[in-house]
């Protein structure tokens, strides 16, 4: 169990260092006009007119950091200061998540891999860690029920490394459109850049970090007595 702890400790420190980090980067390059001075959901617009869509809604939504496409109503939600932001982090979040929509119309095959995981993701998140908890106690006298729950745990980390190249894929269509439109220049495009990588990272840990929760779960199992 103590291993477990250092796991946990470690990967929450991490991911506190980063989203700080996100945070930081964000409210710098929210200071920052863009070249066009559009705001986030002119760029939102513009971006999915430049690529032939018009099926998608753009609403605005309370809270920081709380955008995101939903392919089940076609909406791109964009937190308040994203929305009206006329910033180059603004113009960066907003086109991040039209890149999502442009993986929807596209088929893009991570996208809808991670879709289709949705439901099951959503089951396993409500029972997870009651059964993984059970498992633990019982592990000697009832060893099915950790089982049960690695393959719950399973699940929720197969879907967090699928999300990492859908959400890196996003990047790369926002930034490449983002400077193809004049939205940035050559100076603010690296700062859109670094904004998004930023953002990247947090998935990283995340998926790395269940993957490291998983293996240590399996080593309990698997170093149960008999």
């Amino acid at each position: 169990m103590i291993g477990g702890w250092i796991i946990f400790i470690v990967f929450a420190l991490i991911s506190w260092l980063i989203s700080n980090q996100l945070k930081r980067r964000f409210d710098e390059y929210s200071k920052i006009p863009t070249s066009n001075m559009m705001s986030g959901k002119d760029v939102a617009q513009k971006m999915l007119r430049d690529h032939g869509i018009y099926g998608v809604t753009i609403e605005s939504v309370a809270g920081k950091l709380t955008d995101h496409y939903n392919p089940a109503d076609k909406t791109i939600n964009l937190s308040e200061e994203v929305y009206n932001g006329r910033s180059v982090a603004a113009a960066a979040v907003a086109a991040h998540e039209c890149g999502h929509a442009l993986q929807h119309v596209s088929a893009y095959q991570w996208l809808g891999l991670r879709s289709s995981l949705v439901p099951a993701v959503s089951f396993t998140s409500k029972w997870m860690q009651w059964v993984l908890l059970a498992g633990i106690i019982f592990v000697n006298s009832f060893p099915e029920i950790l089982f049960a729950g690695i393959c719950l745990f399973a699940v929720t980390t197969l879907f967090s490394f699928i999300t990492l190249p859908v959400e890196l894929n996003a990047s790369n269509r926002a930034l490449l459109w983002i400077r193809s439109s004049g939205v940035t220049n050559s100076q603010t495009q690296l700062k859109a850049q670094d904004a998004l990588k930023w953002a990247g990272y947090t998935y990283i840990v995340a998926a790395l970090g269940s993957l490291a929760t998983l293996l240590y779960y399996i080593m309990i199992f698997m170093g149960r007595r008999n």
